[in-house]
């Protein structure tokens, strides 16, 4: 079934007033829509007349269906942004949440005292978001990315690629509960936002994070 952008935006919005209220499901209607579409906000606002493809409107009820089953909009849309850089994510990173954007900003103002061509490593470090923050702010550091988790440290590449870091960032598989390997050398700075939820408040966590976020990056025994 064929819609016009504006009825399917209505529709999408509405279908969210379950779980939402009327700002936040507003602002999901136009991610899904934007998502599915390629569309920019100002060009989703500019055909709201215009008749989206019957893909577009598959795609928008489909990835609706998640949201409603308390899938992270970062998952449906397959990237988030976090220090003002768009990162990819999937089920194996965490979200980068705002509270991190802190552990970043204490690490870059650390790191501008650091003495020149730092080596910093973004221990445990998901999709890369501190490390990639890192990078960006402090031009000649050299940053390694590190984690227990292949399927992690895939993301993380991505990543590096995304931002054309190749140069100067790089992934290592590391175990934090072990010692570190000799070739790891030394580093000016180690930053960290290891996994911290205890064994006993996993079961009281947020559907959204509990059933669909990796429970190797949350859980810290």
């Amino acid at each position: 079934m064929v819609k016009q952008y504006g009825q399917l935006y209505v529709d999408t919005r509405r279908a969210l007033l379950e779980t939402e209220n009327v700002q936040d499901a507003g602002v999901l209607a136009r991610m899904l829509i934007c998502q599915a579409s390629g569309k920019n906000q100002a060009e989703f606002l500019a055909d709201r007349d215009l008749y989206a493809p019957e893909k577009v409107v598959k795609e928008v009820e489909a990835n609706l269906q998640r949201l409603l089953k308390e899938e992270p909009i970062a998952y449906i849309l397959g990237q988030w942004e976090f220090y003002g850089l768009p990162l990819y994510v999937n089920e194996n990173v965490l979200i980068p949440r705002d509270d991190t954007v802190a552990v970043a900003q204490l690490a870059i103002n650390q790191a501008i005292f650091l003495p020149s061509d730092p080596r910093v490593m973004d221990l445990c470090t998901g999709s890369g978001c501190i490390g990639l923050a890192v990078a960006s702010r402090i031009k000649d550091a050299r940053v390694t990315l590190a984690d227990i988790s292949k399927d992690a440290l895939a993301v993380a590449k991505k990543n590096i690629a995304r931002h054309k870091m190749t140069g100067r960032v790089s992934c290592m598989q590391v175990d934090a509960m072990k010692p570190a390997p000799a070739f790891l050398g030394k580093f000016d700075m180690i930053v960290s936002n290891p996994p911290y939820i205890t064994d006993a408040e996993m079961p009281g966590l947020q559907d959204s994070v509990k059933l669909f976020e990796p429970h190797l990056a949350l859980c810290g025994g």
